[in-house]
């Protein structure tokens, strides 16, 4: 007799089991859809320099939506190119110190792009173990071959990049997202050029906030416009809007053009914040102390709450991190911090690559001397136990 088919088994049964296991390990991430307003003091978005609701970030998405349309309506090498990516294009590449620049959908498209367009299954790319998971899956994506090197390591860079013969590149964020420490541009740059590799700095959370008024964490070391020398940026952050954009020698933003699967086969940036981000990038160039202010209250939030004995890590840009007991620990204390009316981040595993959970804090340009004491107040008084050493 033929035996029985085995019974059906649900396509999705497993979903049941890798949930039951976040929940048990305090890892379970929910969407909170957020109001127009809000009485909540606002420490967890990336809007460093507040330029997200200003009257001019708002008017150049309206006009440009007004004029363009609410879409692209195309990918940029059909119909999405307006006038206005172009003008955008050239006023970035000029504030930011570099030849040329292409503007993408996200930043997240940006290093994707980058990184892919610009390697091969012949090529050796180094990457820092801190970087962002848009690089990590650009290097993915790439087929290359990977060489992850310690954090901030500038030795292992140059270890890993001299025993290669070949295509090479090192590509690292200039500000990492979790700790919001700096990375060593000037060693990863040398390490490069010794080798004669190509360097790609992510510059997200670098774009506004350091650099001469704002141009960022390559311009501030002496990179810009250097012939090996790539930078990606975010348009979601600083300046406030949504895209990203890729920054570097005319030929590079050619080829990338020509091969970057996220730029050729993926919809343009909405004229909306294409227009947003213009405008933001003029008003920063008409007010360039506010890449100071987002430092300024960076340094005053981790003073006040060092003090206080609580464990942070001394910010380079405008990200503040407060390490946390737990994962659940840090769940309950982003909870409580929202009860009392302040809004931070709270990074858990898989964000931290270290494991550790810990509020993020955001350093805007605009927050007040009393808006920094009220968040810090709250952040105290809402400490679970283990968080200070006092």
């Amino acid at each position: 007799m033929p035996e029985h088919p085995p019974e059906p088994v649900a396509a999705f049964a497993w979903i049941e089991e890798a949930q039951n296991a976040r929940e048990q390990a305090g890892l379970v991430r929910t969407l909170r859809p957020r109001a127009a307003s809000s009485p909540l003091l606002e420490l967890a978005s990336n809007d460093y320099l507040g330029l997200s609701r200003h009257p001019e970030t708002v008017r150049g998405a309206q006009e440009a939506a007004g004029r363009w349309g609410a879409g692209a309506t195309g990918s940029r090498l059909v119909t999405g190119s307006t006038e206005l990516h172009a003008e955008l294009e050239r006023e970035l590449a000029s504030f930011c110190g570099f030849e040329a620049a292409l503007v993408l959908s996200s930043g997240y498209a940006a290093n994707l792009a980058a990184v892919t367009a610009l390697s091969d299954r012949g090529t050796l790319v180094v990457s820092d173990a801190g970087n962002h998971a848009s690089i990590v899956d650009g290097c993915r994506l790439s087929r290359a071959a990977t060489a992850v090197i310690p954090h901030s390591d500038p030795d292992a860079a140059h270890k890993t990049l001299a025993a290669h013969r070949g295509r090479a590149l090192l590509v690292s964020d200039s500000v990492f997202s979790v700790d919001g420490d700096a990375a060593p541009l000037a060693g990863y740059a040398a390490a490069c050029r010794d080798a004669g590799a190509a360097l790609v700095v992510d510059d997200a959370h670098g774009l506004g906030v350091l650099g001469e008024g704002g141009r960022g964490a390559a311009h501030a070391a002496g990179l810009a416009g250097a012939p090996d020398v790539v930078a990606t940026l975010t348009l979601s952050k600083s300046l406030g809007s949504q895209g990203g954009a890729v920054l570097g020698p005319a030929r590079v933003i050619r080829h990338l053009v020509n091969t970057a699967r996220t730029f050729i086969f993926d919809t343009g940036l909405a004229p909306a914040a294409t227009g947003a981000a213009l405008a933001s990038l003029r008003l920063l160039q008409r007010e360039p102390e506010r890449a100071g202010h987002a430092r300024e209250v960076a340094g005053r939030l981790y003073g006040q709450l060092t003090a206080s004995g609580l464990t942070a890590a001394r910010p380079d840009a405008a990200v503040v991190s407060v390490r946390a007991p737990s994962a659940a620990a840090a769940l309950r204390w982003a909870a409580d911090c929202r009860e009392a009316g302040l809004s931070v981040g709270c990074f858990r595993p898989p964000s931290v690559p270290d494991g550790i959970s810990r509020l993020r804090l955001t350093a805007r340009a605009d927050l007040t001397g009393e808006e920094i004491g009220r968040a810090v107040a709250t952040i105290l008084s809402t400490a679970p136990a283990g968080a200070t050493d006092r």
